[in-house]
């Protein structure tokens, strides 16, 4: 029964064999020839792999940039990471996790299927991730065995669905398109960033930070590898200096020159990007059309919610100010816990660069460089204050000081929480009954245009 578990886990947490099923499952529904359903099914997969290796050149990069923060400027505190609490919490939830998520997905298609909320949600290891949380939090409340499935799978179907219906009308501004979704664990913050850009645009025409005019001595910085490398090695060989020669080479770089590791770590963080970028464009070209079979025949409408690399293409300008403008709102959220003498978390590089990103981008649609700095900003305080009011209903892991890090995490975690404090089980119950309950009778209306 383990054994089967993980593989369950090992396969639907993969986002490039899901996705690579998925678009193998639409072209056979369109009855396409052998020839187009493995080269569409075997390029969404490789896409999905250079997404993934873009994203590993990423936090090698960005690893070293926190280390010689935290060293430069000696602080310490707790820094939210998906990746250690699942980790911290296989051993002890796994089983439920793994049930969890597998029925989870199937509650996701059911939604999709029957109700307005068309979204198939295809970021595995979001919907790993989630699934874990939330049977953390439904055993601290209480719930065993099929209650803690059942419940637990509601959860996540209903998140899978709910998510990237909260972000998508700014999908829709960003793309000119209802083609795709977004399918990750930062929707709020991404709304929110959206959100904020709509209310700082002003009356003049809103200038997009892709749109940013440059002395003609400094055009190469349009091109957006050449201006991330140039930007990022100004900060890393900043914080480098503050952390100084002695930490960085018998610590980081293996007595390599600290300087000339700071320039190789910028260049590879631009590295990182390009890739991204590069497999967004290859898993896009086939992924769309694949999954038309599957939005005509089989779930009729329905988009794919896919991981949040796929909007960096329409801004990488806003790509680089969001990352930096999260990272500020990180910093200063810091400094607010420091002085209140309470939980320090500190700026994590990797969750603030994905996340933040992406409300940059939101924010630079709505509102252009004001709303990418603006609303990246406030993402930035979010993803800061939400992990601390989660580390009190985790049980064990909280007392741990571990915790998640992106938006919705800490928008389910306090739903399900604040419903087991208002009433325990029952409550609970009631509570996750009654969502689903109200996406349904939304459905039952008939909407104005296309569905949402």
């Amino acid at each position: 029964m383990n054994k089967a578990l993980n593989i369950l886990i090992n396969v639907l947490s993969e986002p490039s064999v899901l996705v690579a099923l998925i678009a193998l499952v639409g072209l056979l529904a369109q009855r396409k020839n052998l020839s187009d359903i493995l080269k569409g099914t075997t390029k969404t997969f490789v896409g999905f792999l250079v997404i993934s290796a873009g994203a590993g050149v990423l936090q090698q990069a960005l690893a070293p940039f926190g280390d010689m923060f935290k060293a430069a400027f000696h602080v310490s505190g707790i820094v939210p990471n998906n990746e250690a609490i699942v980790a911290l919490a296989v051993s002890k939830y796994g089983s439920s996790t793994a049930l969890i998520m597998f029925f989870g997905m199937i509650v996701n298609l059911l939604i999709a299927r029957f109700t307005r909320f068309k979204y198939i949600f295809l970021t595995g290891h979001i919907t790993l991730y989630m699934s874990c949380m939330i049977a953390i939090i439904l055993s601290v409340s209480g719930f065993t065995s099929v209650s803690l499935i059942l419940f637990g799978a509601l959860t996540v179907g209903i998140f899978m669905s709910l998510s990237p219906a909260v972000v998508q009308p700014f999908v829709r501004k960003l793309t000119g398109n209802d083609n795709v979704a977004l399918g990750h664990s930062g929707a709020v913050g991404f709304a929110i960033g959206g959100l904020v850009g709509m209310a700082v645009k002003g009356k003049k025409d809103i200038v997009s930070t892709e749109q940013i005019n440059f002395p003609k001595g400094l055009g190469f910085l349009r091109d957006s590898t050449v201006s991330i490398a140039l930007t990022m090695a100004v900060f890393y060989i900043i914080v480098a200096l503050f952390a100084g020669p002695a930490y960085v080479e018998s610590h980081l770089s293996n007595g390599k020159n600290y300087i000339l590791f700071a320039l190789l770590q910028a260049g590879l963080f631009s590295a990182g990007v390009f890739i991204i970028l590069s497999g967004v464009r290859l898993v896009l070209a086939e992924i769309v059309p694949a999954f038309k079979g599957i939005s005509s025949k089989i779930v009729p409408n329905s988009k794919p919610a896919l991981d949040v690399p796929i909007v960096y293409t329409y801004a990488p300008n806003a790509v680089l100010i969001g990352f930096f403008s999260s990272f500020v709102g990180g910093i200063v959220s810091m400094l607010i816990l420091v002085l209140s003498g309470g939980i320090v978390i500190l700026p994590g590089v990797v969750p603030h660069f994905f996340t933040g990103a992406a409300a940059g981008v939101f924010g630079n649609t709505m509102g252009g460089v004001r709303g990418a700095i603006l609303g990246a900003f406030v993402n930035g305080v979010l993803i800061s204050f939400m992990p601390i009011l989660l580390i009190p209903v985790l049980g064990d892991l909280g007392l741990a000081n571990a915790t998640f890090s992106d938006s919705d995490f800490g928008v389910v975690g306090l739903f399900l929480s604040g419903l087991n404090q208002m009433g325990g089980k029952t409550i609970t119950m009631i509570g996750i009954g009654l969502v689903l309950l109200i996406m349904i009778l939304v459905s039952l209306k008939k909407p104005k245009s296309s569905a949402q």
